[in-house]
């Protein structure tokens, strides 16, 4: 199971991406779960919430983790959060698990940036960074592939030739 981060500032795209990326990953046949991670409580599937968004795209699981509970829903109550690799655990075999949130931890990641937010890039400080999606160019260029963010066919490729897909 391969398991790839969408890391990047509020406000950046990760969840339009991930909408996307699910969907077109799941129309070529490949098994698509998301982990996504929030730092406060929640409610499932609320139209407009990130679940809600993931599962209509066409996830086989959401698995959300917070510090008051994590679901594939399991109320956590006096419990420690989910560890990331604990959250894994919880989902079925897939192909690809795309990840939102746990940005600190070491595994692979696709940053997504935009400029416009405000914000600097994440590459650098952060572990796992494989790739940049940016909507502009970025300088000094990074030595990691820079992959536009608006050409999805791109992206697309570059998750496809990660995943090692088909196999």
């Amino acid at each position: 199971m391969k398991v790839l981060g969408l890391t990047g500032w509020s406000g950046s795209g990760k969840t339009t991406l991930a909408e996307q990326l699910i969907a077109r990953l799941t129309n070529r046949g490949l098994r698509v779960s998301t982990l996504k991670h929030a730092h406060h409580a929640f409610d499932l599937d609320q139209p407009g919430k990130d679940s809600h968004r993931h599962r209509q795209a066409g996830a086989a699981q959401v698995l959300i983790s917070s510090s008051k509970r994590w679901a594939l829903m399991a109320e956590l109550r006096d419990e420690q959060e989910l560890k990331f690799e604990d959250a894994l655990a919880q989902l079925a075999p897939c192909d690809l698990v795309l990840v939102e949130g746990f940005k600190r931890e070491d595994f692979p990641k696709l940053e997504i940036h935009r400029p416009c937010v405000g914000k600097p890039l994440l590459y650098g400080d952060m572990p796992g960074i494989l790739a940049i999606a940016s909507d502009k160019p970025l300088d000094p260029e990074p030595t990691v592939p820079v992959i536009d963010l608006n050409d999805l066919d791109a992206i697309e490729a570059w998750v496809l030739e990660y995943t090692a897909w088909p196999n």
